[in-house]
């Protein structure tokens, strides 16, 4: 059976995984709670707030592919099972049934804030261990926290 083999050292490999799967879960459930919010959102902003929403769903999904296969291309399998999401996202609960467009944008602040949160801390966990690795979180936080400003500024 063929096995990827990669560049890194076992102890930097550790490390960039990690971070990589961490990233990976939250961006996944970054999407699904976006979606979710997509669906259910009401009130009189309605239509912007949930054209927004699906812009948040296609940079997640992107980026979680991108952070997916960067860590197989390092030799680690990503693990993006519902369990394993459900069981290592940052992200807190979500309302459930209809939201109004204001808490819509309050749960999407929040959502975004943790997760940001989580990637800086991965700029800087990944810096000397793998600088490819920590350029895409990079690139990742810079748009998330453009979402995060443009919902921050619904509500301000």
């Amino acid at each position: 059976m063929y096995v990827v083999k990669s560049p890194l050292s076992d102890a930097d490999l550790k490390i960039v995984s990690e971070a990589l799967q961490g990233a990976l879960v939250d961006l996944l459930d970054l999407s699904l709670v976006a979606k979710q919010v997509h669906w259910n959102v009401i009130g009189p902003r309605f239509r912007s707030i949930h054209l927004q929403l699906d812009e948040v769903v296609d940079s997640a999904r992107l980026h979680s592919d991108t952070v997916a296969e960067r860590s197989s291309a390092l030799g680690v399998p990503p693990d993006g099972r519902a369990a394993t999401v459900a069981q290592g996202s940052g992200i807190g609960a979500v309302p459930q049934g209809w939201v109004k467009d204001t808490d819509a944008v309050g749960t999407l602040v929040s959502a975004l804030g943790a997760v940001i949160v989580r990637m800086r801390e991965r700029v800087e966990a990944t810096a000397q261990p793998d600088p490819v690795s920590q350029d895409i979180f990079i690139g990742i936080t810079a748009d998330l926290e453009k979402h995060h400003w443009m919902f921050q500024a619904e509500n301000g």
